[in-house]
């Protein structure tokens, strides 16, 4: 674990390095490709004046929301979807449909139609996080053995401790891969959302920079939302691996008792 976090440690300081020496011996004027020195002290700036964090509130506000929007209809769609094969039939056209069309061509309907305000953002955010969760519930669903599922009614379970014993321990691991997908993506949903129509955010920074070529704060908006999506997968990521942790206790105890009955 040391080993890695001086690996990423190394990574950005090279970063770094290659980005100062293209910046001051490409002599690239400032509006168009800022030394990482200009851009730390505008990162100061928009600390210090409030913009950054009350900005990067909205986007997050925006991003959360969505993410649990679109997560609860994906999940409880999902499962219904994995459950009946009529079902999956009936609406697969539509669900694939939407995805086809660019989230940015969306974006400006949705804008229309709920106007400007923090739910069109939510909205495209949802969306842009629905499908993956959505893939990843029904084929984590259908993953479960369906030996398991005749051992459930042959002890004549509901289908709800179908649903809590077998079928959320057995779709967790598939769910989560998705969920960790679906928390980067929605990132990109407040920004798109912000991009059509918005008077605060990041994506609101990143129009606001570009519009008076301040690029210095382009770079901290954007390099602000990679950090949002990183903290967010790392936070799926840490859940997954409490949720999971049984698995790894599991494949411990198997592994033990091979090793036990080969030396045996």
């Amino acid at each position: 674990m040391k080993t890695n976090s001086w690996l990423v440690v190394l990574s950005i300081l090279i970063m770094l390095l290659v980005w100062q020496l293209v910046a001051s011996l490409g002599g690239f004027p400032a509006f168009i490709l800022p030394s990482p020195e200009i851009v730390g002290l505008r990162f100061a700036q928009a600390i210090a004046d409030g913009s950054l964090v009350r900005n990067t509130a909205v986007t997050l506000g925006e991003v959360l929301a969505g993410l649990v929007l679109g997560v609860s209809v994906a999940t409880v769609l999902g499962y219904l979807l994995a459950r009946s094969l009529k079902l999956e039939r009936l609406l697969s056209p539509y669900i694939v449909a939407s995805q086809s069309i660019p989230i940015v061509a969306i974006a400006p309907l949705l804008v229309i139609w709920f106007g400007p305000g923090l739910f069109s953002k939510i909205l495209v955010c949802a969306l842009i996080v629905f499908f993956p969760v959505l893939v990843n519930t029904v084929v984590g669903v259908r993953s479960v053995p369906e030996d398991l599922r005749d051992l459930m009614r042959s002890l004549q379970a509901t289908r709800w401790q179908t649903l809590r014993f077998l079928e959320l321990p057995a779709a967790l691991p598939v769910f989560l891969g998705g969920l960790r997908i679906g928390a980067t993506l929605s990132v990109i949903g407040a920004v798109v959302g912000e991009f059509v129509g918005a008077k605060s955010g990041l994506g609101f920074l990143v129009n606001v920079g570009r519009g008076i070529y301040d690029t210095s704060l382009v770079f901290v908006a954007v390099f602000t939302l990679i950090a949002l999506a990183l903290i967010l997968y790392g936070s799926v990521s840490l859940v997954e691996k409490h949720l999971l942790k049984w698995q790894q206790q599991e494949i411990k105890v198997l592994l033990n008792s091979d090793l036990g009955a080969k030396t045996g």
